[in-house]
């Protein structure tokens, strides 16, 4: 599902990134609010955003996610780059073992095909964690 409204904004802070995917959230049904939910975001060579994809839509404290599926659309779209965000339920916005690998893992197909990862933000209530703050990435 490619989603709609915030395309050609420009996003230069984790925060204001945070901000939009927690409006994507509470506009959502309430049942899939309490579920994961993984998002890729394709920028343009000047950080617009070209594209929102809802790439997995998992359980409670779970999503399945690939680089083939987080990056098709990046690839038909001819973005210069991605920023990944998924949501905690849970709140709590630190890093799982399983975010660790899926991240690294789409860091190293991105630097394969030549779309880089600027960031990887998880948002969980009104707090978030941007790896590229962190410097996990």
């Amino acid at each position: 599902m490619k989603i709609k409204g915030y395309c050609r904004e420009k996003v230069t802070k984790p925060d204001r990134v945070a901000e939009i995917f927690r409006a994507i959230l509470a506009a959502e049904d309430q049942i899939d609010q309490d579920k994961e939910h993984f998002w890729t975001v394709g920028l343009n060579q000047n950080n617009g955003i070209k594209y929102i994809e809802l790439v997995s839509l998992g359980t409670l404290n779970a999503s399945l996610v690939h680089p083939r599926e987080v990056f098709r659309m990046a690839i038909l779209e001819a973005t210069a780059a991605i920023l990944l965000v998924h949501n905690h339920p849970s709140g709590n916005p630190n890093a799982s073992d399983d975010d660790l690998k899926v991240v690294k893992r789409i860091s190293e197909a991105g630097a394969i095909i030549g779309i880089k990862l600027v960031d990887s933000i998880i948002v969980a209530g009104d707090q978030y964690l941007s790896w590229q703050e962190q410097g996990l990435l």
